[in-house]
Order: C-alpha cells, then structure tokens, then sequence
C-alpha cells in the first residue's frame, strides 16, 4: 500500500481544520482549480501563471508536488501527517479524489478525503529512519522505506515497531532532478523536536520527568516544592511565586510519563457537549481503571484502544448495566448521552 506524507501548513496552521473536516488539505492558495488541467505541462503552465516570478527549477517542484496530490495519490493509500501543534502523528487513509472548495479559508482549497484513523500516535512509535522520511521538508511526498507500512499498521494497532530500511522517495522519480536544495532538506526544526522528544523519553522517564517541569518553573520565577519519589496523592509539584512560593498565581502540577501522549481530544467533546467527564491519567490496567470508575459512581466510561481507533471505534461501558459495545468514533456524544438519559 502507497504510502504518502502530505504536510497541513509549514507549522500547522491547517492541522485542526484537515482532522476536524477529514481532509488531506494543501496550500498553493494562488493556484485555481486542477479539476480539468490534462497535462503535467499544463500545470506547469498553471502554476507559472500563478507564480510568474518563480524560477524554473521551483516551478518544476511545484507541480511535482500538486500532480501528486491532484492524481498519483490513489484512493486507499496512507496519510501521514505530522502534528506540529501536538507533537504527535496523525495517521489516515485517502477515501476521495482531488476537490477544490473555494468555500473553504485560504490555503485549504486544494483537499482530498480522508479517513483519519488516529491523530494520537507517539512519535516513539516509529522508528529513527521512518520518522526522517516524516521530517522531510516537502509538502508531498511519497515514502518509500521498506517496513514502513508494517510500522504504521503496528502504531495503528498500539503494537511494538519492526524494523524497516530504506529510502525516501519525491512525488515523481521523473522530477528528481528539478528539485530546488531547499525542497531536498530534511525540515531540521522537526527534527530537532524529534531528537529532543527522544532524549527526554530515554533519559527522563517516571518521576525524573518531573526535575525538568520543575527546572521549567524554576526559569520562570517560580518557588517549588518536588515530592519524592512514591504516593503523592496525584500532586507532585507544588509551586507559587515570591520568596515563600505563596504568591499567586500557585500551581499544583500532576506529572504523568508515557510513551503515548495524553489525548484529550475525547474529553474535550464530552465536555463541550455539557457533560461532566474525567479522564485517567494513572498508568493503570483496564481493571483498575473500571473500579476507580465505580468508586467514583461514573454512569459511563469510554475505552479508547489502539485496534479500536484503527477500526475508528471506541469502546463504550454502560456501568450501571456491567455492559460494553463498540460505537464508531464520531458518534461518542451522542452514544455516551443515551447512555446517561
């Protein structure tokens, strides 16, 4: 199955807007619409139309990029899209041909249908080599490294990652050479988040997480006080300003290290949807999650689990009734309101 990068804004400034409106969207907001151009010629055509004080050889590039995204991406191939705003990556499968939709903000015309099957997978989920070919600095791209696929199935599914080789691929081997350097470079600024994201996770995880949050605090003028490791109560840094740490503002931070980000996209449906909802934070087994949510007296409790998100369901327990259903994962407001009536 093809694989293809296709990059939401040089920093994610469309992210929301694809998932939200399941979409692979691109920006070229100057370009009109493919629907009818016939020809790679024709696009270039286009193209240096629309951007007559482009040089040739960044012209040449552009319309490797649109070509792609207008018909090499097939229907059923894999999405990438790495979340700049969350720093996770977003996982989807093409469902529609090109559109253009003049109706929609600028620099999200151009769009193809998406299925977006996880938006929460860790970028510990890949490897070092696959996650090079996501930092690539093109808006589109088709990756071509050996395993991948096995490794984007196996995040979907929250599996551990084999290990691919091989090589990263532009839109039309027939265009390599018309490339510009500027298109040829790895984007260093996600991979130096990368990097970083991976050195944190090696060398700082359980409790030591917490010595940076606190060192963060510490630069920004504030008094804190770090429990030891062990039970704390939920609570394991308290912090204020002034010289005695009383001064508002007065934080109380609950620190969680996970490989697998906390997403709050779920809580924050049910939540705008006027209902009271909690979400776990405790690195805790499904069991013991279940009876925390009985102590509490939850009426419902939402599962959310690799396999399901890539079937884009969720689990959904009716407490009182010691009942469980799979429902599809846009249907969870309403699904969990029935529930509660």
């Amino acid at each position: 199955m093809a694989i293809w990068l296709i990059r939401a804004g040089r920093n994610g400034e469309r992210e929301d807007f694809a998932l939200e409106t399941s979409v692979a969207v691109i920006g070229w907001n100057e370009v009109p619409d493919l629907t009818k151009v016939a020809s790679r010629e024709e696009l270039k055509a286009v193209i240096q139309k629309a951007y007559p004080q482009s040089p040739k050889g960044r012209i040449s590039n552009f319309a490797g990029q649109l070509w792609a995204f207008r018909n090499t991406v097939d229907k059923g191939s894999f999405v990438i899209l790495p979340l700049k705003t969350r720093g996770t990556i977003a996982i989807g499968k093409v469902t529609g041909d090109y559109e253009y939709a003049p109706q929609n903000p600028e620099n999200a015309k151009h769009v193809r249908k998406v299925d977006w099957l996880r938006d929460d997978v860790p970028r510990s989920a890949f490897s070092q080599k696959l996650l090079y070919s996501f930092g690539a600095f093109m808006t589109v791209c088709k990756i071509d490294r050996e395993g991948a696929e096995a490794e984007i199935i196996a995040a979907l599914k929250g599996k551990p990652k084999p290990t691919p080789t091989s090589t990263l691929a532009t839109p039309e081997a027939g265009e390599e050479e018309s490339l510009d350097d500027q298109t040829a470079l790895i984007d260093l600024e996600d991979q130096a988040k990368t990097l970083i994201h991976a050195h944190i996770t090696a060398h700082f995880a359980g409790h030591h997480l917490a010595d940076i949050v606190q060192a963060i605090l510490d630069a920004q003028g504030f008094e804190c006080l770090t429990s030891e490791p062990g039970p704390d109560g939920g609570v394991d840094i308290l912090a204020g300003h002034g010289k005695m740490g009383l001064e508002a503002p007065r934080l109380c931070v609950q620190v969680k290290s996970s490989d697998s980000p906390a997403d709050v996209k779920v809580l924050r449906e049910l939540r705008r949807a006027g209902l009271s909802a909690h979400m776990e934070l405790e690195a805790r087994s499904i069991k013991a999650q279940m009876k925390r949510a009985d102590r509490v007296a939850a009426r419902a409790a939402v599962i959310v689990g690799g396999d399901e998100l890539a079937r884009g369901e969720l689990t959904l327990r009716d407490m009182r009734a010691s009942e469980q259903t799979a429902i599809p994962r846009a249907n969870v407001v309403q699904a969990v309101s029935a529930v509660l009536k």
